[in-house]
């Protein structure tokens, strides 16, 4: 197996349909406000597909 193979991690279908669906159109103006667009989209999503948000880490630097 490759050492990484975007087709069977499950982040990244999840992060397309963030990005295609929660936050497509939209400009922020800091990565601030992207994060928090980011979070609510997480939160949206969860409630809709009836999942638990376990936890989500942003590293700001």
């Amino acid at each position: 197996m490759p050492p990484y193979c975007s087709e069977i991690n499950l982040i990244e279908s999840e992060w397309l349909q963030l990005k295609t669906h929660e936050i497509a159109g939209q400009i922020f103006d800091n990565e601030y406000d992207l994060a928090l667009a980011i979070i609510s989209g997480i939160e949206a999503r969860s409630s809709v597909g009836g999942y638990p948000i376990e936890r989500f880490i942003f590293n700001y630097a």
